[in-house]
């Protein structure tokens, strides 16, 4: 049975089991493309960017990337791979940095929303409609769709998952040779127990985002509580965890 998918472009449809390439063959129907998907890394993580991945993928044989999935389902090696894969199929593919000092001045919504933007715009092809991963992003300039847990069910938003996750876990490890003391290398940023004791023990690094309370706690700016919770200030809310990022 094929269902339409709301707010498709009139013409398109999205069969239930078209796995991860449905959303772009049932535009391509339509006659839509090329395809951007867009989706970040990093917003959920008290230290280090935000970084963002945009991604076109070609259409037919050449545009199925072996091993192809949400990144945070992949191992970090399996990751590496289909990042190589990607790089190396996409018609066009881009990634924006939003260090931690901006993230602090835009707040963590206003950042994401930049980054995916500025991601879009920086394809060397211009996009004729844009995947975004669960919400609307207003400003890209090209008709475009939300789709709910869109980095496991569209191809591009995948590619462009793995793009980001990557790219900001390399980064992560960099400054891990800066910050020792933090073990960035292995939590890139979000909260763990071990995260929770360095900056417990160490007060916050110049890479932490002075937002988040837990951060804010460490540095005396915020009363002690216990259990220790990552909130964004702004947003007033429970920051997203790795898995939701």
């Amino acid at each position: 049975m094929v269902e339409p998918v709301p707010h498709l472009p009139s013409g398109a449809a999205v069969r239930r089991d078209a796995g991860l390439y449905g959303y772009e063959r049932a535009l391509r129907r339509a006659g839509i493309d090329p395809i951007a998907g867009v989706d970040e890394a990093g917003r959920g993580a008290c230290a280090g960017p935000l970084v963002a991945g945009a991604c076109i993928l070609p259409a037919g044989r050449a545009g199925i990337v072996p091993g192809l999935a949400d990144s945070k389902l992949l191992t970090e090696a399996a990751r590496e791979r289909v990042y190589a894969q990607v790089v190396r199929r996409a018609v066009a593919w881009s990634v924006v940095v939003i260090d931690n000092e901006d993230c602090d001045r835009l707040g963590m919504h206003v950042a994401n929303v930049e980054a995916l933007r500025r991601a879009v715009a920086l394809l060397e092809t211009r996009p004729a409609y844009v995947l975004t991963d669960g919400f609307p992003v207003d400003g890209l300039e090209v008709p475009g769709l939300a789709v709910w847990k869109g980095d496991r069910v569209a191809a591009c938003i995948s590619a462009a998952s793995v793009l980001a996750k990557v790219t900001r876990d390399r980064l992560m490890v960099a400054m891990d040779a800066d910050y020792p003391a933090y073990d960035f290398k292995t939590h890139k940023g979000y909260i763990t127990d071990a995260h929770t004791a360095a900056l417990t023990a160490h007060g916050p690094a110049p890479v932490h985002r002075m937002r988040f309370v837990n951060v804010r706690r460490a540095a005396g700016l915020e009363p002690a509580l216990e259990p220790a919770t990552s909130v964004d200030l702004q947003a007033g809310s429970r920051a997203d965890t790795e898995e939701d990022a």
